[in-house]
């Protein structure tokens, strides 16, 4: 990603300084990435490992969802529809246009020494920004904010997949962190935007 900046940068004038800073938080992303590769960590990686498994696709938060559906009333219902609707349209921008227009290549696992035990299938797809992060904060966010006393827990089941990424190698925590930007930028508008239209049908 930081190549494609530099190369679209590069001759422009007034550019170095941008350039350089887009370099330097490679690096740390990468020296972050590197970090969390080399602390041991056996009681967590099993647990980490499943729960990015079971994250794939969204079936955690479809699972959510589906419960809420059925068993939490018309603002279950609510919270449902927000949440998938919020996972629709985040995937499309972050598959689409994102990912296409700073492609970045995934983390070189064997490069860092990530162990196997961590490992889960690696995506082909350019490793910036993460879809399961945004995803899980597209959902948290839409969802908990139909329904707020489960808001916060969403909230820290969201971090905990996104880390879950990094943990098992196959994100750099800048992608993670981006992913979630944009999933929870996403999941506040669909929300707003739904409660906004059932308010105004109320008036009307």
């Amino acid at each position: 990603m930081s190549d494609r900046l530099e190369g679209a940068l590069g001759d422009r004038p007034g550019t170095a300084g941008l350039v350089d800073m887009v370099r330097e938080f490679g690096d740390i992303d990468q020296a972050i990435y590197a970090a969390v590769a080399e602390v041991p960590t056996p009681a967590l990686d099993d647990r980490l490992r499943r729960l990015s498994l079971i994250a794939d696709h969204s079936m955690l938060w479809f699972g959510v969802a589906g419960v809420s559906a059925l068993v939490g009333g018309k603002r279950g219902r609510r919270a449902a529809l927000d949440g998938a609707v919020a996972i629709g349209i985040t995937a499309f921008i972050v598959n689409v246009p994102l990912k296409n227009i700073l492609p970045r290549r995934r983390p070189d696992r064997e490069l860092h020494g990530v162990l196997t035990d961590r490992h889960v299938p690696l995506p082909t797809s350019p490793s910036f920004p993460s879809g399961h992060s945004a995803s899980a904060f597209a959902f948290a966010t839409a969802f908990g904010g139909e329904l707020p006393w489960v808001a916060l827990p969403l909230r820290v089941a969201a971090a905990a997949v996104s880390w879950s990424r990094i943990h098992t190698g196959v994100h750099y925590p800048g992608d993670v962190v981006a992913g979630a930007v944009v999933g929870g930028a996403v999941g506040e508008a669909v929300g707003a935007f739904r409660r906004r239209r059932e308010g105004r049908r109320i008036l009307g």
